[in-house]
């Protein structure tokens, strides 16, 4: 534990979470099993198109094409028109056939990709004491499967629709910021909680906010199905293999 103020006693043995009021929360990677819905999607199409690239090959492309895709075209495109043209690139590398029926069917897949095992009781334990709000970089039709998939209601939503951009742009959290200033909530008190260091621990530290590392890729090497941050070293302030980790130590007396 660790104290907000030294020179306070009556604060020294306070939990390090205690001082936040709001947390924000990556979806995909870090409540949704993301890379688990991909894999299973470009399996499939994969194996119809007798393409023999292998799983971590195509989470790979996949992590190239989609970023290449959000962060160039403007007007920004809807989430599922993002992901079939990620597909029909992935398509054109590896050889494989994409017609019509497989791009729309992998646009459309958000709503099947699993949430995490952790995610549902985790989040009903957190929002006993905090506001939650979601910063996604998919559209909101898409997130709304998602939000069912989960169980939980959040007292906000930013998508990528909303902001006209994707992480890891500035738009996110400029509308966050602007969301809790409107509830009367200073930045330090809020704390944005995530998986990808390239998405969100890069944006978020540009905007000054404390975050928390997710890291569900702990026991496995590379960055799946996201890029590697382009500053090179990321310094989250608190890092947790699992979500249910995270909240056991933000709200250790709430089962």
């Amino acid at each position: 534990m660790v104290s907000l103020n030294e020179d306070d006693g009556a604060l020294e043995h306070m939990n390090q979470f205690d001082r936040f009021q709001v947390l924000s929360f990556d979806c995909y990677g870090t409540l949704i099993d993301w890379e688990a819905g991909i894999r299973t999607a470009l399996r499939g199409w994969a194996d119809r198109r007798r393409v023999t690239a292998t799983d971590d090959e195509l989470l790979r492309l996949f992590a190239t094409f989609e970023t290449r895709i959000e962060q160039g075209d403007r007007p920004a495109p809807l989430y599922p028109a993002v992901l079939a043209e990620t597909l029909r690139r992935i398509g054109a590398v590896v050889g494989g056939e994409v017609d019509e029926v497989d791009a729309g069917t992998f646009g459309a897949s958000v709503g099947d990709w699993p949430a995490f095992a952790d995610s549902t009781a985790a989040l009903l334990r957190l929002q006993r004491r905090y506001r939650l709000v979601i910063v996604s970089n998919v559209d909101r039709a898409s997130f709304g499967a998602s939000r069912r998939r989960l169980g939980v209601t959040f007292d906000r939503a930013i998508t990528a629709d909303e902001v006209g951009a994707y992480k890891p742009q500035e738009p996110h959290f400029n509308a966050l910021l602007a969301q809790i200033r409107s509830w009367g909530v200073d930045k330090g008190r809020l704390l944005h909680v995530a998986q990808s260091l390239f998405h969100d621990h890069e944006p978020a530290k540009r905007a000054g906010l404390a975050t928390v590392w997710i890291d569900r890729r702990h026991d496995r090497d590379g960055y799946g199905a996201t890029p590697p941050p382009r500053a090179g070293s990321i310094t989250p302030n608190w890092r947790f293999p699992s979500l249910a980790a995270f909240a056991e130590a933000a709200l250790p007396d709430l089962a």
